[in-house]
């Protein structure tokens, strides 16, 4: 279920050029930045390089893309 909410137009025209250049609906960009900055807010210590590393390690995780590590 949707909900309605309001933004600055400064940032809804960010997330239009961004999400024009990621391949992301306007709705899917201002999504995956709550979702990003929750995480960064969550883990302050961890790089956002580091953080996209994690998420498309999950994701291939979910589509059985996933190889094991092997230590040492």
């Amino acid at each position: 279920m949707g909900v309605a909410v309001r933004i600055s137009n400064k940032l809804m025209n960010e997330a239009k050029t961004r999400s024009k250049v990621e391949n992301r609906s306007l709705t899917g960009q201002i999504e995956y930045w709550a979702k990003i900055g929750k995480i960064a807010e969550e883990n302050p210590d961890i790089p956002y390089t580091l953080l996209k590393e994690i998420l498309i390690g999950l994701e291939q995780l979910d589509y059985g893309q996933g190889i094991e590590y092997k230590f040492g």
